[in-house]
């Protein structure tokens, strides 16, 4: 009796996940193409204004570089020198103490020559309480203003505040350990100015900067990773920046503008109301009001996704590290979902409600679920019942290509447009773990998903939790022989 039941739930299961699995091919195969299009036309557009053009211009929109910092005396220097030595006409950098029990604030009033000014601010979005702001009496540094607030606990407060600081009408929000390339304002600002409609947030592709050597805060040499938990993340993200984002971008229906490397419009962001501070995927979050809120105000925008990887940041190195990172993107997916549920079918948010959530929720969310029944349904069979499961097996093994197909592109297609690594070496290197992935990766990935759903619904209170790092590959100036 036991057995035919089971027999009946599998036939069932297998037929439902034979239309999910088929949805979910056709759905990112189209995905595919509309990122090969996007691509192809960023590639011709690119050189209509030339970047040099727009560095010598008095008329470029002025940018706010926004960069919270707790406890980084250790770095904090070389990496706001970094920051000012950003290749852009008109900006500013805005470096947030978050409380920090370190030396920071003192190294940076110390390097760049700070004092205390009086400063006119305005708490437009509510924060911890901001202590003090800082200017050089050096006019070399006349770019940088220091923040130095009570610590509140998040990155969302930190920003925050230096959004209400900031004084352009344009911010990018990024972290201090990140490393940028110096044309980064250009790349991301040049949407803003060269589109009819509102532009109000772009992101760019991140990279991993693990095993990349440092010289005084700047990127000295790029090389592929040798951690093997970095060298999966790597082609995790080129998958997902260059086809996934790039396709949303396409069709105007980005949801995700990383908050390591995004530029957004100021006033939409304040009036959406800045970063929520309890939110475990600030950057998902806060684009979900701002289009909430263009929707509201039925004014025509568009957010716009760079194809060039813009920004270098290093990624978990330990397993450990790694699950409470994905179990955190978990929580924060369903806390987003779940705190905007009034946007799912929703006409008043047009593509937000009929397209753009229900794809989180059906291939985002529910994914990690459904693989997870599906290896306890096969392991029972297996053990149990000795039940056919020849099906679900030809079925695993034709997504298993697919995804192989899609994986293998992307690493191509970054190879002929940017050409990253240093050898080919390197790129077979890449290519292998992309056979090996879906089952030495993806599982951890799962399983520390799976976590973050469980905690979510069970904790009383929602933390980020630490994300310890051990730093680039620093290489020590050398002086030249007289």
């Amino acid at each position: 009796m036991i057995q035919n039941l089971f027999s009946d739930f599998l036939r069932g299961y297998e037929v439902f996940i034979g239309f999910y699995a088929l949805s979910y091919i056709l759905f990112y195969f189209g995905l595919s193409v509309l990122s090969f299009i996007a691509i192809k036309i960023y590639s011709n557009r690119k050189y209509n204004i030339k970047d040099d053009i727009l560095i010598k211009s008095n008329h470029v929109v002025g940018v706010s570089v926004v960069a919270p910092a707790f406890n980084e005396g250790a770095n904090i220097v070389f990496n706001v020198q970094s920051l000012l030595s950003l290749n852009y006409p008109k900006f500013e950098v805005v470096i947030i103490n978050d409380g920090s029990t370190d030396d920071t604030l003192e190294k940076l009033i110390e390097e760049f020559e700070l004092v205390k000014v009086d400063f006119f601010y305005e708490s437009k979005i509510h924060t911890q309480p901001v202590k003090g702001h800082y200017k050089s009496t050096n006019p070399v540094y006349s770019k940088l203003l220091v923040v130095d607030k009570v610590n509140g606990k998040s990155k969302a407060d930190a920003s925050n505040a230096g959004i209400n600081s900031a004084q352009y009408p344009l911010f990018l929000c990024t972290d201090v350990d990140c490393i940028l390339r110096k044309d980064t304002i250009v790349k991301l600002a040049k949407p803003f100015m060269e589109n009819k409609r509102r532009v109000i947030a772009t992101g760019a592709a991140i990279r991993a900067s693990n095993s990349c050597e440092v010289r005084e805060g700047f990127l000295d040499k790029i090389h592929y990773p040798k951690n093997w938990l970095a060298r999966f993340q790597e082609l995790e993200y080129i998958r997902a920046f260059l086809l996934g984002r790039m396709a949303w971008s396409k069709i105007n229906s980005l949801l995700l503008v990383s908050g390591g490397l995004g530029l957004f419009d100021k006033d939409i962001a304040i009036k959406a109301g800045g970063y929520w501070h309890k939110s475990l995927g600030e950057d998902m979050e806060l684009i979900t009001r701002m289009r909430k809120h263009m929707y509201s105000i039925k004014e025509d925008f568009i957010i716009q996704y760079i194809p060039e990887s813009l920004c270098f940041t290093e990624v978990p190195a330990t397993i450990k590290v790694l699950v409470r990172q994905r179990s955190r993107w978990g929580r924060g997916l369903i806390q987003t979902l779940y705190l905007h549920r009034d946007v799912f079918f929703n006409k008043k948010y047009g593509r937000t409600g009929f397209l753009i959530f229900p794809h989180f929720l059906l291939f985002e969310f529910l994914v990690p679920i459904l693989e997870a029944i599906g290896f306890i349904t096969l392991l029972v069979s297996f053990i149990i019942f000795n039940t056919d499961y020849e099906h679900l097996l030809l079925l695993s093994i034709f997504v298993y290509f697919f995804y192989l197909t899609v994986t293998l592109f992307s690493i191509l297609w970054d190879e002929i447009l940017y050409n990253h690594y240093a050898n080919v070496r390197e790129v077979a290197i890449l290519i292998a773990m992309a056979f090996i992935e879906p089952f030495v990766y993806h599982p951890i990935n799962i399983f520390a998903t799976l976590k973050g759903y469980y905690h979510f619904f069970r904790a009383k209170e929602q933390k980020w939790g630490d994300m310890e790092r051990q730093g680039f590959v620093k290489v020590e100036k050398v002086a030249k022989a007289a």
